[in-house]
């Protein structure tokens, strides 16, 4: 009898830790999204390494007097042309590049830092 208390028992220790990393990806993915602002002003993304999260929304403003884009350095994401005072948000996703520059000006380049 004991030693089948003692095999419930450590069965139900071990479904918990198991369960325990799921548990706690759950409670990082109900934090809400955060909203970041990139400005795009005098030929630099500012601030140029923002800490994101998945699902965090990034926005980017063009203030400068010329059309900017911000590109992922694959391609695989793009905000298109912003003219001057336009803007674009995207989601934050899982694996998605982090490196992007402006298609126009390739010199601007900066990064999503994905925590």
């Amino acid at each position: 009898m004991r030693r089948r208390l003692f095999l419930v028992e450590t069965a139900a220790v071990l479904a918990a830790v198991v369960s325990l990393p799921r548990s706690l990806g759950a409670a990082n993915s109900m934090r809400p999204a955060v909203d970041h602002i990139i400005n795009i002003a005098d030929f630099v993304f500012n601030p140029a390494n923002p800490k994101v999260r998945v699902g965090d929304r990034v926005t980017w403003i063009n203030k400068d007097i010329v059309p900017h884009t911000a590109t992922a350095k694959d391609r695989s994401w793009d905000t298109g042309a912003l003219a001057p005072n336009q803007r674009h948000t995207i989601t934050v996703k899982a694996g998605m590049t982090q490196s992007y520059f402006c298609h126009y000006h390739p010199s601007m380049i900066a990064n999503l830092d994905l925590d």
